[in-house]
């Protein structure tokens, strides 16, 4: 997609190749690979892909999190396979060896082919940067690529707020569940930045069947909103209270008592303590949405974490990665019931998600059609810009990036696209001055 000076986008460019070119990966920023409960013990692995490229994330001998490029450096086939646990991992083509902490150990028949052979210099390729934060594990594959901290910038503040409410912080509840659809990978990313407007539309059956609060049910304006976009790439949507009311994502008490025990500011404190759902993106393809829904009109509703990789697969092709979590300071019981309505609301059988993945697809079968290009169609992402919207940022918002006290915007998708368009089109290393 390019973005125009007026918010017009041209879809024509947005249908991905698989084989993504070297500044491509770079330009992505930090991508997140997974999650540290993953690999909890020493020799824990698990084998995974950051866009195509093959990759294996370890957990060596001193609890360290380590990235390799799944490729053996004898004849590079692909060391592993899905997730284990081994002290040593061997390739099955020639049987050579590596420590969990990427050196090679062993060579068969060394003494009679491989006499010379430094082992120091046959080890496995590292990624080049790996960080963790608050159990998320990101990587890149270039060496020349900003820290993990400079690409979050100031919209930590924003994702501190989800992941560090309380000392225990969040807890992922079962396993992750990956499934692919039938989409374009930058329609999840933009859709979570902060497109409200999709809402009423989109999601008529779920907010009809009263699974949400009636605060949630409202269409775009002023009541209840707030978007935050061009956050150093990244936006969020907040949905909330008025001042001095709380609702903590509908957390109950056994939980909230313990919020504000993880290092949060006030203002961050105060933020989540009007809360009812906030969704955002941090470029390119890690979302989150923090929700308070049910999974019946009979049963209160109830808050969850969600968090999610948009993994691109091919032209028209994106692997989801969802994790569900809640406060690790929760009673089981609760964790279960957080468990079940997020299963119920965001998941590959989960009513929100089932809504989205319907509408999602046309867009790329759009954007490949000849029509598209012989008219060089442009879409429309107008909403709230200029002189179409009737607020103005807010001076006294207490958190970093643009904020809107209205959800009749469509700030935090341009955020994204110009992002897109701005790293895509950057010559390799100018990101990184």
């Amino acid at each position: 997609m390019v973005l125009g000076s007026q918010g017009q986008v041209s879809q024509l460019a947005s249908g991905p190749s698989i084989r993504y070119p070297p500044s491509v990966i770079p330009a992505a920023g930090r991508l997140c690979v997974g999650r540290e409960e993953e690999i909890p013990n020493k020799g824990d692995y698990t084998a995974l892909r950051i866009l195509d490229e093959p990759l294996l994330l370890v957990r060596g001998e001193n609890g360290e999190i380590n990235a390799f490029a799944n490729i053996c450096a004898h004849r590079g086939v692909e060391i592993a396979t899905g997730t284990g646990n081994k002290r040593a991992l061997t390739c099955p083509f020639h049987g050579w060896t590596y420590k969990n902490t990427g050196e090679l150990d062993g060579v068969p028949a060394r003494t009679q082919g491989y006499r010379e052979l430094k082992l120091s210099e046959w080890g496995l390729f590292p990624a080049a940067q790996v960080a963790s934060y608050c159990g998320l594990v990101f990587a890149n594959l270039d060496p020349s690529a900003v820290a993990f901290e400079r690409h979050l910038g100031k919209y930590r503040w924003y994702l501190d707020i989800q992941l560090k409410l309380s000392a225990g912080g969040m807890e992922v509840l079962g396993e992750p569940h990956r499934w692919q659809v039938e989409a374009n990978w930058k329609q999840g990313a933009e859709n979570f930045c902060g497109d409200s407007s999709h809402t009423p539309a989109t999601h008529r059956s779920a907010l009809g069947a009263g699974f949400v609060r009636p605060e949630l049910t409202t269409g775009p304006g002023k009541k209840f909103r707030a978007h935050v976009h061009d956050c150093d790439g990244h936006a969020i949507s907040i949905r909330h209270l008025e001042p001095g009311q709380t609702a903590f994502w509908d957390y109950p008490e056994e939980v909230t008592r313990h919020f504000g025990s993880g290092g949060l500011s006030e203002a961050q404190l105060d933020l989540a303590r009007r809360a009812i759902n906030h969704n955002g993106t941090v470029f390119p393809n890690f979302s989150f949405i923090h929700f308070s829904v049910t999974d019946s009109p009979e049963k209160p509703v109830a808050g969850f974490l969600s968090l999610r990789v948009w993994q691109p697969k091919g032209p028209g092709k994106t692997e989801i990665w969802n994790w569900i979590l809640a406060p690790k300071e929760a009673s089981d019981r609760y964790k279960k019931r957080a468990y079940q309505v997020g299963m119920n609301s965001f998941s590959p059988s989960g009513n929100f998600e089932q809504d989205d993945v319907a509408v999602w697809p046309g867009v790329a079968r759009s954007a490949s059609t000849v029509f598209a290009e012989m008219n060089n169609i442009k879409l429309n992402y107008q909403m709230g810009l200029g002189g179409m919207g009737d607020v103005q940022p807010m001076a006294d918002w207490p958190g970093p990036g643009v904020a809107t006290p209205s959800s009749a915007g469509e700030g935090g998708p341009r955020t994204f696209h110009r992002t897109w368009y701005e790293r895509m089109t950057q010559v390799r290393g100018a990101a990184n001055r």
